[in-house]
């Protein structure tokens, strides 16, 4: 396969028109044709597709998706794109290697603001005709602890975003204050819920909490409070992030990752409950987690933090407190001392996954090409 021309390819979907040219720009160790390895050989772990982020279902809407591309560093090529990404705050190099596949393009997508970043500033550099359509994700929750140059620096890079999309009202409340005049847009992040497993009665001699999660607003300090060494509690996390040291002392938590998704399905099917504990966040952090619960058919506690009630409601996922370890305890205890409403709970959740407004894979996408499709019209944006 030639990765300077690499696409994904729907074979259902060969002779549909393509209306669209999408390029993809991910970070550079989200390359496409290696993430499709992974997913085939089962070591890209959680509820995925074939392509990065499900990305590459938009050929199924008229779309021809292109990705991203890494190519092999030498360590001075390396050493000198770390460099940069350091001083910049965003990874420039990897842009500027893709910098062709932006002229080509109809819509340019990214997937955090680091990405989007980057490519404003290669297309300051060589302009393009290209739309930018960026996916804000954690920026928002540190704009006004940012020192006032790089406040100025990004700003002057976000003018040239077209649309900004959000995972969560709360950072796009933020971002709407400090850009009263720019096109911002609600877009709800969704994994595949293609294949799920129903949810059932979850009766066990101990309440076993599974949490699990890389993400940097995990708050494995309240989780660990909350459920060490408590008499009647077993618990994993699966994370690649936490320290050891953090568990040492708690003979009743098990502390490993997932290295296949066969063991991401037993360690679900193990759990009575799975729990997402959060730090204070804007970004709806953990809803990924949270969806995987729910469609391995397990009730979930969440922290109540990031505006996840626009995905779960209240009887759908369990909300606590955050930061705030007794709250938790009981909430897990109480999920895992009640299998029939903890039952019932699970099934609402899945039920949610199906009810207007969707969320999901499909309807993720959907968005980014509905959003495309209204740039390159020159449609009056959306308020």
């Amino acid at each position: 396969m030639d990765r300077d021309v690499y696409s994904y390819s729907d074979s259902s979907n060969a002779e549909a028109k393509h209306d669209l040219e999408i390029f993809v720009h991910l970070a550079e160790n989200k390359d496409a044709v290696r993430w499709r390895e992974a997913w085939r050989n089962g070591s890209l772990v959680g509820f995925n597709d074939e392509t990065p982020y499900s990305y590459g279902r938009a050929n199924a809407l008229g779309c021809r998706v292109k990705f991203s591309e890494s190519i092999k560093e030498t360590v001075f090529q390396r050493a000198s794109r770390f460099l940069f990404r350091g001083v910049l705050g965003f990874d420039l190099v990897h842009a500027w290697r893709q910098r062709a596949h932006f002229k080509q393009a109809d819509v340019i997508w990214t997937h955090t603001e680091s990405q989007y970043f980057a490519v404003a500033a290669v297309k300051i550099l060589m302009g393009g005709s290209a739309k930018i359509l960026g996916q804000s994700v954690w920026l928002f929750d540190k704009w006004n602890k940012l020192s006032f140059p790089r406040r100025m620096f990004y700003s002057a890079l976000i003018k040239r975003i077209d649309v900004l999309t959000f995972h969560s009202s709360l950072n796009l409340a933020v971002a709407r204050r400090a850009f009263p005049s720019a096109d911002l847009r609600l877009v709800p992040f969704g994994i595949p819920h293609e294949v799920f497993i129903a949810p059932h009665m979850r009766e066990h001699d101990e309440v076993r909490v599974l949490s699990l999660g890389n993400d940097r607003h995990r708050d494995w300090l309240t989780f660990i409070e909350a459920v060490s060494n408590r008499p009647g509690i077993s618990a994993k996390i699966l994370s690649g992030t936490l320290s050891k040291r953090h568990v040492a002392n708690s003979k009743n938590i098990a502390l490993s990752s997932a290295k296949t998704n066969e063991e991401l399905k037993a360690a679900f099917a193990w759990a009575t409950v799975v729990c997402i504990p959060l730090k204070e966040n804007l970004h709806a952090s953990g809803i990924t987690a949270i969806q995987e619960a729910v469609l391995s058919g397990v009730p979930a506690v969440a922290s109540d933090t990031g505006g996840l009630q626009l995905y779960f409601a209240k009887d759908e996922v369990r909300y606590v407190k955050a930061n705030d370890p007794a709250a938790l305890l009981t909430a897990l205890l109480d999920v895992g001392h009640a299998p029939l409403e903890a039952f019932e709970m699970a099934q609402r959740a899945q039920t949610r996954l199906a009810r207007p407004p969707l969320i999901g894979a499909a309807e993720y996408i959907r968005h980014h090409v509905d959003i495309s499709h209204e740039l390159l019209s020159a449609k009056p944006a959306r308020t």
